[in-house]
This record gives structure tokens, C-alpha cells and sequence, in this order.
């Protein structure tokens, strides 16, 4: 009895993680904010790196990306979407596709999700679907600031289906602390995300949008697994002198 219990409870637990684990990957599929955050028509996730380098995750509907990339359409119709089309899009000499996900929909409007790594965030300018952005990435002395200089749209004041309170983003993963941003929410989330929002409408009226984020040089990742390891080493020194005094006081005194 005790045994179908614990089994019991062990099912429960493991129903539990795989609705919670169900529940991540649903907001990771539909972008913008997942199921309880904000929904974006178009999203740009930075994850930059002390090195310059960075993966760009855009999530966007296609009538969204038509409109402010100048984008083809990929909608296949019933067939979904043409993702090896959204790939060629979006590759070139400076940027490497890694993923283009399964189109979702929202609002009658299909959604799709690429993921897209870059050596030097300065050069994805060159990239066709990054163009309307210049980026700085200026170390100076112990800091590195990071600027986004969003232009207009390729297609301005392009009609669409929306209904008027569609949102853009710019959402900036920051590797090392923060000194300085300019996110007019003035907020920085779990630690080091800094959020930009602009309606669509103003962004495809071509309203500047400015992103500024002046951080430390050295990775908050570095920093921790020197903590970890000073930590581990501390932890081990102490255990061998626990293990070298119990020896000591076990052994019988001599004449």
C-alpha cells in the first residue's frame, strides 16, 4: 500500500513537471511574451555577448514582417508557411540561421520564429531584415555600451489587417551588470533584461526608436563560475581537514 502511494505521488509529480514543461514551450512558441506576458507583432530578442557577438531571436507575423522588412510573402495557404523561404530571407554572410520554428497563429494572423546568430552585432546591418538598424558596440575602459538605432519601415504607413494596438519590442539580454539604460519603462527585468516597446502604427510612421544600454565588460556568467569555483575549492579544503583530523584523533597514543 505504502509503495502505490509513493508511485502515486512519484505520477502526480511527474503529470505536474509535464504540464508546467508544456506550459515554458508554449510561451517560448508563441513569442511576444508567451501566454501570461505581452503579445508584440514584432519582436526582436537580443542576446549579446562581452564579445560582440550575439543570437537575435525574431518573432513576427508575417503581415508584420511584409510590412516593415519589405519581406515576400511566405504564406502557403493551407500548407502553412514556405520556412525554408523565411530562412533564405534571412541568411547571409553575417548572419547564420539556426532555427526557423512552426508558424503559430494569433488574431486570424500567422506567426512564425527565427533564430538567427551573428559574430559582430555591428555588422548585422548587412543583413537584409536587420537593415533599418545601426548598432554600436564601443568598449571603453572597464564598459561596453551597446546602442540600437531602429530606422523606418520599408514599407511606410503600410495598410494591414490591425487592429490598432499592435505592439513592436526590442528586448535586450544583457551578459554582464547594468550601469546605464535608457528603457523608458526605467525597469530591468530578472536582472538583466532591459524592454522597448513602440506602438506599430508609430513604428511603421518611421518614430525613431533609440536603444542604449552601457554595461560592466566582465560576464556575469564569468563571475559566477568563479564564486562557484572559489566556493567548491573552500568546500574541498575543508572537507580534506575534517577527513585529516578525524584520521588524527582516531589514532591510538603512543609510550
Amino acid at each position: 500500500m505504502t509503495v502505490g502511494v509513493v508511485r502515486g505521488a512519484g505520477v502526480r509529480r511527474f503529470a505536474a513537471g509535464m504540464v508546467l514543461g508544456a506550459f515554458v514551450l508554449a510561451g517560448q512558441a508563441c513569442g511576444g511574451g508567451g501566454l501570461f506576458g505581452r503579445e508584440y507583432e514584432y519582436e526582436e530578442e537580443i542576446y549579446l555577448k562581452v564579445d560582440g557577438s550575439a543570437t537575435v531571436v525574431v518573432n513576427t507575423s508575417l503581415a508584420a514582417l511584409s510590412a516593415l522588412r519589405g519581406a515576400p510573402s511566405f504564406d502557403d495557404g493551407d500548407a502553412g508557411v514556405d520556412r525554408d523561404a523565411v530562412r533564405k530571407f534571412f541568411q547571409s554572410p553575417v548572419s547564420e540561421v539556426t532555427r526557423v520554428s512552426r508558424p503559430w497563429e494569433r488574431h486570424g494572423r500567422k506567426f512564425v520564429q527565427v533564430r538567427v546568430d551573428t559574430a559582430d552585432i555591428r555588422s548585422l546591418s548587412k543583413a537584409v531584415p536587420f537593415a533599418w538598424s545601426a548598432y554600436g558596440f564601443t568598449p571603453r575602459g572597464e564598459t561596453v555600451t551597446f546602442v540600437q538605432a531602429m530606422g523606418p519601415s520599408v514599407l511606410p504607413n503600410a495598410k494591414g489587417p490591425w487592429q490598432g494596438d499592435e505592439l513592436v519590442a526590442v528586448r535586450l539580454h544583457v551578459p554582464a551588470k547594468i550601469q546605464f539604460h535608457n528603457a523608458p519603462s526605467k525597469q530591468v527585468e530578472r536582472g538583466n533584461i532591459v524592454s522597448w516597446e513602440q506602438p506599430l502604427k508609430d513604428r511603421l510612421a518611421g518614430q525613431p526608436l533609440r536603444v542604449e544600454v552601457r554595461m560592466e565588460r566582465n560576464s556575469i556568467l564569468a563571475w559566477t563560475l568563479t564564486i562557484f569555483g572559489a566556493s567548491a575549492a573552500a568546500a574541498a579544503i575543508l572537507f580534506a581537514g575534517v577527513i585529516w583530523w578525524v584520521r588524527r584523533k582516531g589514532r591510538p597514543a603512543t609510550a
